[in-house]
């Protein structure tokens, strides 16, 4: 049996009859539910051949594993009047049946390792050429598996909720500029204190925000890029 054994592979058995009577046969296996034999019994008249099926069923190949599979083709020169096949073979007497062993063989063919190898290594030229450089990342986002994705979700949502933060952060300090305007306006005086407040309140919170945008827009940019 040649590989890959991902799906059913069949190989065919031969049965010639080359005696001058009919002959019964009967396949026999070590192994049934590995195989499927199609016909398994029969009779061969004076001459002829018969192709037995013998399939396969898909399994998962290890070149280590020896094989222990055997089947057997019995075979005993047919009565005149065949009614009940079963009945012959129970009846049949020892000396009077022939049989031959077969072992089975798994093999994995040389030459489709090699064209895979062929086929995978076609796409490397197309890849490298000046028209594929602009599409080239969108395999690599196709490629992502669920671990990363999953991480993505959560990056997404923690700098959301940063956003959120900032975005308090800002009404907290324009609200507190507000005040300090207020309290400045208020102050008839005109007294040093009340100016250095107000000129401390209107400065710091558009620097600040400036400030806390930049350390938002580097860090986002540098988790995705990198």
């Amino acid at each position: 049996f040649s590989g890959p054994f991902t799906d059913v592979v069949t190989t065919n058995l031969k049965l010639r009859n080359p005696s001058d009577r009919k002959v019964c046969f009967k396949v026999k296996t070590t192994a049934p539910r590995r195989y499927c034999v199609r016909p398994n019994s029969g009779i061969i008249d004076p001459g002829s051949s018969v192709i037995v099926s013998v399939m396969l069923q898909p399994f998962d190949y290890d070149p280590n594993e020896k094989s222990k599979h055997k089947f057997m083709v019995q075979t005993t020169y047919a009565p005149p009047n065949i009614s009940d096949m079963e009945a012959v073979w129970k009846e049949a007497k020892p000396d009077e049946l022939m049989d031959s062993k077969l072992r089975c063989v798994f093999e994995m063919p040389n030459e489709n390792d090699k064209l895979n190898d062929m086929d995978a290594s076609k796409p490397t030229p197309v890849l490298n050429t000046s028209k594929q450089d602009g599409p080239m990342p969108k395999p690599h986002s196709v490629s992502l598996n669920d671990t990363e994705t999953r991480k993505l979700v959560e990056e997404c949502k923690r700098l959301q909720a940063e956003i959120m933060k900032l975005t308090d952060e800002n009404r907290h300090l324009r609200d507190e500029g507000l005040r300090l305007r207020k309290v400045a306006h208020s102050d008839k005086s005109g007294s040093p204190t009340a100016l250095a407040l107000r000129d401390n309140g209107s400065n710091s919170l558009p620097s600040l925000l400036v400030v806390i945008a930049a350390i938002f827009i580097g860090f986002f940019l540098g988790k995705f890029i990198l």
